[in-house]
């Protein structure tokens, strides 16, 4: 009875994380489709990230995909480049073979490297571009694009993705406002907060471990208050770590991390929410995590399932991300249509589920209920 009603808490979550805001997408292309506008023109978008992330790959080909179901792109189906995180090839392609009333402009596709220094190189180049008449839509992913292009002083749409918390971030004024006329954001609001309590219905810890960097910029781009939030109403304790881990040096970034689960092994951590960190590279991924699976404790990725590939026992799937870059689409199909940025819907929330890795559940010596592995759309066997 007890493995069925923690079931039942768990499906609950499930539930309510369930929800789609908004219209379905369909119906939103066919009344937005650009075969039924007279307005030909053809939008020049350019692209910046503060730098490489497996999960903006995703949320590309998610916006890809969108837009072609919308009619605006004659072709979304871009590969994800193997055996990388970048999107540079992807944006390539879509420049090469996506066609339509929408440009991925061959040459403006823009990364910061994770480079404090070449971030503002960056946002300098493309803001000039953009006030020469060269860009039509800014497409921004991640809080440091976000930031640099949503409060920049340029007049076209800028439409940000994958940002951890949009509002904590200050890109845009709140969940319901941009703040901004030429801006729109994608939010789920409590996400982590979420993340959190599923995990715990799950292993039921008492202790929670959490590193961060006790910044404002490295306590909004975890979502720390989220994650506060839920220990709050969960009754559990967080342990803290913290330390400089926003640095180009992502080997010292990794062994900073290292010392911060030694840590939590010894002050007895039940479980640990990894959060997202420079440190977590795919080569480095499972030697950070020893001391924990020398402790035997689970592990719950913020990131994604890439995490979960290279030795986090579980995370939410790509399906979600994914979806989020079609949600994206729909804001740029909107805009296309004549929409002004900010009176769309920011509020985005996708299908959830879960990616696991059964090679680390064996080193912590967890064995997974049935009842849970149904919530399971991605299984890893081994770490990789």
């Amino acid at each position: 009875m007890a493995l069925f009603a923690r079931f039942f808490r768990i499906t609950a979550v499930f539930a309510a994380l369930f929800v789609f805001a908004g219209v379905p997408f369909c119906a939103q292309a066919d009344s937005g489709s650009a075969e039924k506008r007279s307005d030909t023109k053809v939008w020049r978008i350019a692209y910046a990230e503060g730098g490489a992330f497996s999960d903006y790959q995703r949320i590309l080909r998610g916006v890809a995909i969108g837009l072609q179901r919308a009619g605006l792109i004659k072709n979304g189906n871009v590969p994800l480049p193997a055996g990388s995180e970048e999107t540079a090839p992807m944006w390539a392609w879509l420049a090469e073979n996506a066609g339509g009333r929408i440009e991925f402009v061959k040459n403006a596709h823009y990364t910061a490297d994770w480079d404090s220094a070449k971030r503002e190189t960056v946002k300098n180049r493309l803001t000039a571009r953009v006030r020469r008449g060269e860009i039509d839509l800014v497409l921004a992913f991640g809080t440091w694009a976000g930031q640099d292009f949503a409060l920049a002083d340029i007049d076209v749409p800028v439409v940000v993705a994958s940002v951890t918390n949009a509002v904590e971030s200050g890109i845009i004024l709140s969940v319901e406002d941009s703040g901004r006329d030429n801006v729109a954001a994608s939010i789920e609001p409590e996400r982590y907060k979420n993340q959190v309590i599923l995990f715990h219905n799950i292993f039921n810890f008492k202790k929670l471990g959490v590193a961060y960097e006790d910044t404002p910029a490295g306590r909004s781009s975890v979502s720390l208050t989220e994650i506060e939030n839920a220990a709050q109403e969960l009754g559990i304790e967080l342990l803290r770590c913290t330390d400089t881990f926003d640095i180009s040096d992502t080997a010292l970034a990794g062994k900073r991390l290292k010392l911060c689960h030694e840590k939590f092994a010894e002050q007895g951590a039940d479980a640990v929410y990894l959060t997202l960190n420079i440190g977590l590279q795919p080569e480095t991924t499972a030697d950070i995590l020893e001391p924990l699976i020398q402790a035997y404790i689970p592990t719950f990725s913020q990131a994604g399932q890439q995490d979960v590939k290279h030795g986090a026992l579980l995370s939410i799937s790509q399906l979600n991300m994914e979806e989020e870059g079609i949600f994206t689409a729909r804001q740029i199909v909107d805009i296309v249509g004549g929409a002004k940025p900010r009176s769309l819907n920011q509020v985005y929330g996708g299908i959830i589920s879960l990616a696991m890795n059964l090679r680390m559940a064996t080193l912590i010596g967890w064995n997974p209920p049935l009842e849970l592995l149904i919530a399971v759309d991605e299984f890893y066997q081994e770490i990789e």
